[in-house]
């Protein structure tokens, strides 16, 4: 029977609350390697950039492959780098932008990044692709996508209640590199590198430290732990980024998960997309369909993050049937308005990654200056709601520091009751009786 609600009242009346090869034990990733001959993902016909939030319609026209201000760049720092070469992922990450000598090349340094880039005794190191650094603005500071990226004094700054831990993950490790805080999922971390380094990571007391090595050793172990519980029916590869292992070394993981009956599904963590979409080679989606239920959590901060080397790559995961969801983290001053988080998440849906989760920054040591309060995500979730498709609104969660996992936060839509009648306010604050005495 369907039940309809009734015409909105003048008041709601009183409410009542209510893969490793044989004998490779400790080899770094595969990016140590010369660049390779694979061919580029064919491209779908896509915009050279999004000015607009309207749908992506395909085009016979040939489309720009990437946009004016990364080739400025390149005709700039890499005037006689061949295409080829630009597009090889492993060339990307050999030539990451590490150090201060090389970014004051590229950026005009603020007092604050260049005090952060001189101290050695950096929190997390500094490691950013050539095409990300692409995107990065070379005389703003401020620039969302160079504040997540670049390192500044206040990272230094412990705050209260900040911890290098803050989640808990060492207290629920019965490995090295295995996190078993949910009964029915684990997450494996692979490996502690990455292409490039978000400032707020949550890892950042081990990420590019390598004390997270992809030893065949240390794996095998994980996965006789996972093999040994039954009950364990999802695993998550993160890191690190496992995207950042050569094929074959992720493959031996992937197909040694896949021989365990009882793990149902596979995920994989990773900012590949955004950071080096380059990775995502014929190849690699080759190897990666064949082991399916696969599914991806990528890691989406800002629209300007959304360009046509990124909808290619996500183009051809999604061609492969990986579902792609994006966890995005919410930062202050870089996407924590509605306007913002309105162009990324529609940006996203064009990409077809949906947006998934909308986290609340952890409050990780130094981490203070990226810190909304948590009312600020409640604001952007209610400028979202009914005013933008339901697929388009991520949940906000807060990941309960000391490991209790994530706790979903949204406005208040459940007002109460009176007597039969569910009271609920839709997204214009206005209230609505649902009858809901057939519940009983």
């Amino acid at each position: 029977m369907h039940l309809e609600t009734r015409p909105k009242a003048a008041t709601c009346g009183k409410v009542v609350p209510t893969v490793l090869q044989a004998g490779d034990e400790d080899d770094p990733p595969d990016a140590t390697t010369g660049p390779t001959a694979a061919k580029p993902v064919r491209p779908a016909p896509i915009p050279q950039s999004f000015p607009s939030l309207h749908v992506v319609r395909p085009s016979r026209e040939k489309t720009a492959r990437t946009t004016a201000q990364t080739r400025q760049f390149r005709n700039r720092f890499y005037p006689a780098l061949p295409d080829k070469i630009w597009n090889d992922w492993r060339w990307q990450v050999q030539n990451r932008i590490r150090s201060l000598t090389q970014l004051e090349k590229m950026l005009n340094l603020s007092a604050d990044e260049r005090f952060a880039l001189a101290d050695s005794a950096s929190r997390l190191p500094v490691g950013i692709t050539p095409y990300y650094m692409s995107l990065i603005s070379a005389g703003d500071s401020s620039q969302p996508l160079r504040r997540t990226v670049v390192p500044t004094v206040f990272e230094f700054v412990t705050g209260p209640g900040e911890a290098d831990d803050p989640l808990g993950e060492e207290e629920q490790s019965p490995l090295p590199g295995l996190v078993h805080r949910y009964p029915d999922r684990v997450l494996l971390l692979v490996l502690d590198f990455c292409s490039t380094y978000c400032r707020y990571c949550t890892r950042s007391r081990v990420v590019g430290r390598g004390s997270i090595f992809p030893s065949r050793g240390r794996l095998e172990k994980a996965i006789d732990y996972i093999r040994s519980r039954p009950e364990i029916r999802d695993v998550l590869l993160s890191g690190g980024d496992p995207l950042t292992l050569g094929d074959d070394r992720l493959e031996w993981i992937l197909s040694r998960l896949r021989q365990i009956p009882h793990v149902e599904v596979i995920r994989i963590g990773t900012k590949v997309p955004a950071v080096l979409p380059q990775r995502i080679t014929p190849k690699l989606v080759r190897m990666l369909r064949k082991y399916h239920p696969l599914w991806m959590s990528l890691h989406f901060t800002h629209p300007d993050e959304c360009t046509p080397e990124a909808f290619r790559a996500c183009t051809a995961l999604a061609d492969a049937g990986i579902p792609l969801g994006s966890q995005t983290v919410l930062l202050k001053g870089i996407n924590d308005s509605v306007a913002v988080m309105k162009s990324l998440v529609h940006r996203l849906m064009q990409m077809r990654v949906r947006p998934y989760y909308l986290y609340q920054c952890d409050p990780i040591s130094g981490s203070a200056h990226f810190r909304t309060p948590v009312e600020a995500g409640l604001a952007i979730l209610r400028g979202l709601r009914g005013f933008t498709s339901g697929y388009a609104v991520p949940t906000y969660v807060v990941d309960s520091p000391g490991g209790g996992g994530k706790i979903p936060v949204s406005p208040e839509t459940v007002l109460g009751r009176d007597g039969e009648d569910l009271l609920l306010k839709n997204h214009h604050g206005n209230c609505f009786r649902y009858p809901d005495g057939a519940a009983d």
